[in-house]
């Protein structure tokens, strides 16, 4: 059997979706379970921060997770395969009419994605300061706690809606397929197996 963790919300939808379609099978947490098996899969119902968590301890042989949400981890973890699912950027939000400048000797930025914008800044060798904010994130620069945000935009309608401007884009993500390590030698045909029949069907 494969353990699968899933991100709670639309992402574990569409990723069920392309399970049904791939086992001809119909796969749907009940009400509020946490578990579903069925078909020889065990998919978890996880936060989507907590994906990359379960899946690194082993709790879960597979996850599906934003790009966005690894980076931030940082975990040693195998990606299988790009679902092209949940397609977003996480990218600058700044104060209407004003540019990014780099050329400032230091810019501080609200963001709750922190290791993103710190390598972003690191790459350029400049001084940045990070702080970190769990939500409400475009308030900061329109009460001067930042320059800037950084943050995931679909369609960007959020920032606009608070006097922000999506700036320059720091990186593109979509929901991945991921594999602990030790799992996918251990099961190796199972989940190349099962990679195979997802493939098929996106």
């Amino acid at each position: 059997m494969l353990t699968i963790a899933l991100p709670k919300g639309r992402i574990a939808k569409e990723t069920l979706a392309k399970f049904e379609k791939a086992f001809g099978e119909e796969f749907v947490f009940e009400d509020r379970k946490l578990i579903l098996e069925k078909a020889g899969f065990r998919f978890l119902n996880v936060r989507n921060q907590d994906v990359p968590t379960y899946v690194m301890h082993g709790a879960a042989d597979l996850g599906v997770v934003g790009l966005d949400v690894l980076e931030e981890k940082e975990y040693d973890l195998i990606k299988l395969l790009d679902l092209e699912l949940g397609k977003c950027k996480v990218a600058f939000g700044l104060r209407k009419g004003e540019e990014l400048d780099l050329t400032k000797s230091k810019i501080t930025v609200a963001t709750k994605h922190e290791k993103i914008a710190k390598k972003f800044f690191e790459e350029k060798a400049m001084a940045v300061e990070i702080i970190k904010l769990y939500g409400s994130i475009e308030l900061a620069p329109l009460v001067n706690l930042s320059d800037c945000i950084v943050d995931i935009v679909e369609t960007g309608e959020t920032m606009k809606q608070n006097g922000l401007e999506v700036g320059p884009t720091i990186m593109e993500s979509s929901a991945h397929l991921i594999a602990n390590k030790n799992a996918f030698y251990a099961k190796k045909d199972l989940i190349l197996d099962l990679k195979e029949k997802i493939e098929e069907v996106l």
